[in-house]
């Protein structure tokens, strides 16, 4: 039986760790090799793993932790062989899919139609995010993120309370502070804040669509009967 007082993930607060690093990485990357840009990959992907298993209370299963670890080493490791920085793009969807397994239980796996409108989700969010510089409407989704906890606190809907509040605030305006004020690389048609926004609209988008109630389709008996 779930309580009441059951604590759950802070997908938002991911969706904002991805969005100012993902900023920062597009930056780095016209400027440093790959490599040098590995400790702050590292500490991004715990960082949004925290967010997510972390307000829960307890360490996640080995399936859980190794599901969500795994994709991103492997993408690195394609990565420092130059077969594409794919795991930058995988951040995109990182808070959607660590939100996933957050509900993977024996009793109740992740179907794989879930996988693969996730898969989905993902491919149409590297577009957004890719081609933000001709859609820019998607980009000014970066200035939304400060007033999304805001709204929050005054409908006093955080199961957390105000810890949590005060930790996306103050993430989301990290993320539009960085976004506003990194250069723009020189030879860069688009802004670090259009990347940022491109971002964002990926991630919200996913987290949102992870975040909705599955339809359960176990059968249950009541009074003898199937329902």
């Amino acid at each position: 039986m779930n309580s009441a007082n059951t604590r759950s993930p802070w997908p938002f607060a991911a969706v904002c760790v991805m969005v100012l690093a993902l900023t920062l990485l597009v930056v780095g990357l016209t400027r440093v090799p790959v490599a040098e840009l590995l400790p702050g990959y590292v500490a991004t992907y715990l960082l949004i793993g925290a967010c997510i298993f972390g307000p829960v209370g307890k360490l996640p299963p080995l399936r859980q932790a190794v599901a969500f670890l795994l994709p991103g080493a492997l993408l690195v490791g394609a990565g420092l062989l130059d077969l594409g920085f794919w795991a930058g793009g995988w951040l995109l969807g990182l808070p959607a899919w660590g939100l996933l397994l957050s509900r993977w239980t024996p009793e109740s796996p992740i179907p794989a139609v879930q996988l693969l409108k996730f898969l989905g989700l993902l491919l149409l969010g590297m577009v957004l995010f890719t081609f933000n510089t001709i859609w820019v409407i998607f980009s000014l989704t970066v200035f939304l993120l400060p007033a999304i906890p805001l709204i929050r606190l005054a409908r006093r809907s955080y199961k957390d309370g105000q810890l949590q509040a005060a930790v996306e605030v103050l993430l989301a305006v990290a993320a539009v502070v960085v976004a506003v004020t990194l250069p723009t690389p020189a030879g860069s048609w688009s802004s670090p804040w259009m990347h940022a926004g491109g971002a964002a609209t990926a991630g919200l988008m996913m987290v949102f669509w992870a975040g909705l109630p599955r339809r359960s389709r176990r059968l249950k008996l009541n009074d003898g009967a199937i329902v």
